[in-house]
Parts: structure tokens; sequence; C-alpha cells
């Protein structure tokens, strides 16, 4: 094995896959190169990084400034918990036919939002890591051939989605680290349409917001 490429190594360690990315480090230790691609940088990769790669490596890094779809409308809503269903419940039935996915912190808020909203009568999938690749394929095929209109799904399982003609992403909570509200509403707006990300935020994250549009260098307008 000449060279090592890890993708997604954030998430992958976040699943806990920490031994089979040392048993694979382990068994390539020949290797010419080491490449390590992760969507976010939390400090748990600094310990991967020391134990696989050079005491020197090269860092190539993208400013999440210059990667912010500009053809996204940044709205918000403030929204006290028990109050996210029932505002989610009517923004989509406002949506007509247009198609949209919902954004959860967790696999268990994944998958009671997703029975909360079918049981309102919405076409729904939801996907979180606790699905098997058959389900999660089944999940996916559902939604790509449009026999599910909206999507529930966390950040770590929504990973790779590559969906045409989404019109919006909710968040149903901001997420826990600003790089991935990048990777979230960038779901929305491709091939140069238009698109809206909406966060509910509880009247305690306004602050937190206020933080996410100086880093991201967007501004968040009510929705």
């Amino acid at each position: 094995m000449q060279y090592l490429i890890l993708d997604e190594a954030d998430e992958m360690l976040s699943m806990g896959f920490k031994d089979q990315i040392r048993s694979a480090i382990e068994i390539s230790v020949n290797r010419k190169a080491t490449w390590l691609f992760s969507a976010t940088f939390p400090r748990v990769l600094d310990d991967l990084i020391k134990f696989c790669m050079s005491p020197d490596p090269k860092t190539v890094k993208v400013d999440t400034k210059n990667v912010v779809n500009r053809n996204i409308e940044h709205r918000y809503a403030v929204c006290v918990k028990e109050d996210k269903t029932d505002f989610i419940d009517e923004f989509l039935h406002r949506q007509g036919s247009q198609r949209g996915l919902i954004f959860t912190r967790t696999r268990d808020g994944a998958d009671i939002l997703g029975k909360k909203l079918a049981n309102r009568g919405h076409s729904i999938g939801v996907l979180q890591g606790d699905l098997t690749q058959l389900e999660r394929d089944k999940v996916m095929r559902s939604f790509k051939k449009e026999r599910s209109q909206f999507l529930v799904a966390t950040d770590v399982a929504a990973r790779g989605i590559d969906v045409e003609d989404l019109a919006f992403v909710v968040h149903h909570q901001l997420p826990e680290q600003i790089d991935y509200y990048t990777h979230r509403s960038g779901r929305t707006a491709r091939a140069g349409k238009k698109g809206v990300s909406l966060v509910l935020v509880d009247p305690r994250e306004k602050k937190k917001l206020k933080q996410f549009s100086h880093a991201l260098g967007i501004h968040f307008g009510p929705a």
C-alpha cells in the first residue's frame, strides 16, 4: 500500500471507528503518503494526525466565508422547543410541491420528529446513523425518486447526500459547530438556483445566531 486516504475522518471518529482507523494505519506502515480529508476540524483529530502523519504535516483549508452559497436566503424564527414541531408542520404545509431537508442534532431527535411530521400527513423519510446500509439506501432511493417529499436527517447521516432541486433546509436546532451550518445549508440553492435556509432558535440562542452570522459573513432575516 503506497497511499492512505481517510475521508470524513472526523465523523468516523465520532461514530466509534477509532480502532478500525488505527488498524488501517498500522497495516500501511510503509506508505509513501497519508491524506486526511475532513469537513470539520475538531480537536479530536489532533491525536489521529500525530499518530499517522509526519511531524510537520501540510494543511490546506477552505475559508468558510468564501464557500457560503450567495443564492441562499438565510432566515430565522424564535421558537421554544415545545413549539418547534408545530412551526415546522405549518412551514411544510406552505411549501406546496417544493422539497427540502430538516436537520436535527441527534438520531433520536430525527426519529421522533420524523414520526410526528408523518402523523400530521407529511411525506417524510428519516436518515440517521443507526440505519443499516440497506435501510439508508431505501430511504435515499425513495427521496431521490420523489416518493417522499421531505427528509429529516442528522449531520452525520446526511454526509454525501446529493439531491437536486431542494428548495429549502430547516435547522431544528443550530448545529454544534459553525462549519456544519455551511454544509447543511449548502444542500439547497444548487446549480445556480435560489434556496432558503431556516433556523429555529430558542430565545436563549439568539446570541449564538449572531456568532454564526459574524463567522460566516451572512445575514439572518426574520422568517
